[in-house]
């Protein structure tokens, strides 16, 4: 494979860059308002955060489907089907919010699931036309795309969640204009599909082949606890801020920098694997996990907020982009649809489980809001064990039992 990266490889990562800015914006405004708004529907408390956790669960159920949709037709009908269940899903989420109907709230967001997943196959795209060199940094960059959308999200937010008398209907109404205007962008996508397998051309790894594949094993498993940690604690953190006695827009504030530090390191992050290799980045990541939960056990100032949100988004950075480009690096072309739909699947099983612990820990777990934000913390530990375990044990294995027999 060439070195260098082509024309339509970089036209792709611009045209994903730019919809991970503006379609991804949905996701910060509605982690930052779907708890306060199930807070506000919900009759029990400790269901504050089960639209969250619908929205990662659609995510988790849509995966394999939307993968095998790209795999037949190419990922620009994929990026299709998930702006339109974006703006469906801001659409039933709005009708929930206008009849203060729960159940009607919660299928909102298990429809937007279903962008949720899309969005989660950018990096696989941003992949496919990229040279070996050049992959790592495609995805960076598109991953880099976060970066506004993180700005543009929570700002969103503070415009419209008191719009109408209805709080946060305006902010679903945005969500229904931004997967409407932003999904033109993929008209500007040239990525081929797949060509149909001869006959006799290999059909490649079953699941469980896949899966035992060391590094595709350890990818997988440092991707679902980055991504189910992260999840965790920010579903957690609006309910924590406000709380402890702070203001909605002081939750918004502090989802901003978390986002932000999700995202802006993605600029670089590909060149220090590219210089370090992929498990030591990984393995920093995950350091850098443990690092926000000790901050966030230290205390609730607002400045400790802040910092333990910005440590958890650099930590999922590292350790998501870093399993990732492991992932992408570990299996053949004809694998692709069923490898990246099997790894979405089990990453957003763990989100799932995350966002709904989430709520448990935070609102039925102590006596205060302080008490549950340890709570959410403290369940860091024993995955992050896990991960690091997983790690340390492909770095022992030789490099000539590294592939599945």
């Amino acid at each position: 494979m060439s070195t260098t990266s082509t024309p339509r490889a970089r036209r792709n990562v611009i045209v994903l860059v730019m919809a991970q800015a503006v379609l991804g914006a949905q996701m910060p405004m509605i982690f930052t308002i779907g708890g306060l708004a199930g807070q506000s529907l919900a009759a029990n408390a400790c269901f504050a955060t089960l639209p969250i956790s619908l929205i990662v669960l659609g995510s988790m159920l849509s995966a394999t489907p939307v993968s095998a949709l790209m795999q037949k037709y190419g990922r620009r009908a994929g990026f299709f089907v998930g702006a339109g269940g974006g703006a469906l899903g801001g659409l039933v989420g709005a009708y929930g919010l206008y009849l203060a109907s729960f159940p009607v709230f919660l299928l909102g967001s298990f429809l937007t699931g279903i962008y949720m997943s899309a969005q989660g196959f950018y990096r696989f795209a941003a992949a496919d036309t990229a040279s070996d060199d050049f992959r790592p940094k495609a995805i960076s960059y598109v991953m880099a795309g976060g970066l506004a959308s993180a700005i543009i999200g929570p700002q969103l937010v503070k415009l419209t969640a008191d719009a109408y008398v209805i709080p946060f209907l305006g902010t679903y109404g945005a969500v229904i204009a931004i997967n409407l205007i932003g999904s033109l962008m993929f008209l500007f996508l040239d990525i081929p599909k797949p060509p149909v397998p001869a006959q006799d051309a290999p059909r490649g790894r079953t699941r469980l082949e896949l899966l035992a594949t060391p590094r595709i094993a350890v990818a997988v498993i440092c991707a679902t606890v980055s991504y189910a940690l992260m999840n965790l604690v920010m579903t957690s953190t609006p309910l924590a801020v406000v709380g402890c006695g702070f203001e909605t827009g002081d939750a918004a504030d502090v989802v901003t920098a978390h986002v932000l530090a999700m995202f802006a390191p993605s600029f670089f992050t590909g060149h220090l694997i590219a210089r370090f290799g992929v498990e030591r980045i990984m393995a920093l990541g995950l350091l850098i996990l443990a690092g926000a939960g000790a901050v966030a056990l230290s205390g609730v100032a607002l400045e400790q907020f802040f910092v333990a949100l910005i440590l958890l988004g650099l930590g999922w950075n590292f350790g998501f982009i870093g399993a990732t480009t492991m992932l992408a690096g570990a299996h053949e072309a004809h694998e692709r649809g069923r490898m990246q739909g099997l790894n979405d699947l089990i990453v957003f099983g763990g989100v799932t489980f995350a966002s709904l612990a989430s709520g448990g820990l935070m609102n039925c777990s102590g006596g205060s809001a302080e008490q549950g934000w340890m709570a959410v913390n403290i369940a860091m530990a024993p995955f992050l064990a896990l991960a690091g375990g997983a790690l340390i044990w492909l770095a022992l294995r030789p490099k000539e039992q590294d592939q599945a027999v």
